[in-house]
């Protein structure tokens, strides 16, 4: 149970602080609508299990320069991101497809396997109280997991239900937030190449 509400802690921390994915989530619930955006929300759960894996085995046997590298190239996809995200908010919006699949999902895994954000979380946090509970027991260890993704696919599902709810307020509002939700994106690319040049 204490690593259930441990992943749960976690799992809302990792939610509710800004970062290069929930400002695409935001773009994208603003730009195709709640509806078509929810399942993009799953995407850590397609992304992570990779991350964990890497970190699990490899990670800690590598040169610290990886990350460097890692934060570099993630800082230029979330700023590939921005620009697109930008150029969507001054275009004319277009006519919605009935039965046009979630836009985005494919996009949204590029930028959480290169944020190293995650990395730095699984490598530092999540990593070691995993690897722990797991040699406890293998089911503690799926609790912490539970509890965790319960509350971070749940805040991204919040974002973008309270995103969507946005497009009621008319196409300007729309706009400025998207242009706010671009801006977003490529301060946090620019913040993260800084990053990682600085090899801070």
């Amino acid at each position: 149970m204490a690593l259930f509400l441990q992943g749960l802690t976690l799992g809302f921390s990792a939610a509710a602080q800004p970062g290069p994915f929930q400002a695409y989530l935001l773009a994208q619930s603003l730009r195709n609508g709640a509806a078509r955006t929810l399942p993009v929300g799953l995407v850590p759960l397609v992304s992570d299990p990779p991350v964990i894996a890497i970190v699990m085995a490899v990670l800690a046997q590598v040169p610290t320069g990886f990350l460097r590298v890692l934060q570099v190239a993630g800082g230029a996809v979330v700023l590939w991101l921005a620009a697109g995200t930008l150029r969507a908010a001054f275009a004319a919006a277009p006519a919605a497809e009935a039965h046009a699949p979630p836009r985005g999902f494919l996009r949204a895994i590029a930028v959480n396997f290169a944020n190293p954000s995650v990395w730095l979380f699984w490598s530092l946090v999540g990593g070691p109280l995993l690897a722990a509970a797991w040699r406890d027991a293998p089911a503690r260890a799926l609790a912490f997991l539970g509890g965790f993704y319960l509350f971070l696919v749940g805040g991204n599902a919040l974002l973008v239900l309270l995103a969507g709810q946005a497009a009621r307020l008319g196409p300007r509002f729309v706009r400025g937030l998207g242009v706010a939700s671009g801006a977003a994106l490529a301060a946090f690319g620019f913040w993260q190449v800084g990053r990682g040049i600085a090899g801070a």
